[in-house]
C-alpha cells in the first residue's frame, strides 16, 4: 500500500463560524444523490492549518447570513505539491451539491488516471540537509531511523 504524501495547507472557512460549515477530502461521489450526502470522504477541520494528501480534493461548505434564511456557499478546492491550493469551482443556493456534483467526479476520475509521479532517489538530494531531510521523513509520517 503506497502512503500518501501530506501538505500542510490553510483549510478555508466558508461563510461564517456561527452558522454550519465543514470541509471534506472527497474521494468518491454517489452519483445517484443530488445533495451533500453524495460526497464521500473524510471530514477536516476549517479555519486553520491541516496535512491532507497532494492532489486531493475539498469540497468547503459553509453558511453566512440569519439562521432562518442561511445563505449556502461550497468551493471545490484542489491541493497542489507546494501546500497551496487552486479553487477549482463554487455553488451558492440550495442547488449547490447537484451544480458541484459531475464536475467533482471527473476530478476524480482524472486524477486516477494520473496518478502524482513520485521520483526515486537520485544525487541531487545530496544538495539538502540532514535536517531537511529528517524533515521531510517527519511530515510524511515516516522515522528517520
Amino acid at each position: 500500500m503506497e502512503i500518501p504524501i501530506l501538505v500542510p495547507i490553510d483549510v478555508p472557512l466558508v461563510g461564517d463560524e456561527r452558522h454550519k460549515n465543514w470541509a471534506k477530502i472527497v474521494t468518491n461521489v454517489d452519483e445517484s444523490l443530488t445533495s451533500g450526502w453524495a460526497f464521500e470522504g473524510d471530514f477536516i477541520a476549517t479555519g486553520g492549518i491541516q496535512d491532507v494528501p497532494i492532489g486531493s480534493i475539498i469540497l468547503a461548505y459553509g453558511e453566512r447570513g440569519s439562521r432562518a434564511n442561511p445563505q449556502i456557499e461550497a468551493r471545490v478546492l484542489k491541493v497542489h505539491s507546494d501546500g497551496t491550493f487552486s479553487l477549482v469551482a463554487s455553488a451558492k443556493g440550495r442547488a449547490w451539491a447537484r451544480t458541484l456534483r459531475d464536475g467533482i467526479v471527473a476530478m476524480i476520475a482524472d486524477a486516477e488516471e494520473t496518478p502524482i509521479e513520485q521520483l526515486e532517489w537520485d544525487q541531487s538530494l545530496l544538495r539538502y540537509s540532514e535536517n531537511a531531510l529528517r524533515e521531510e521523513l517527519n511530515r510524511r509520517g515516516l522515522s528517520d531511523r
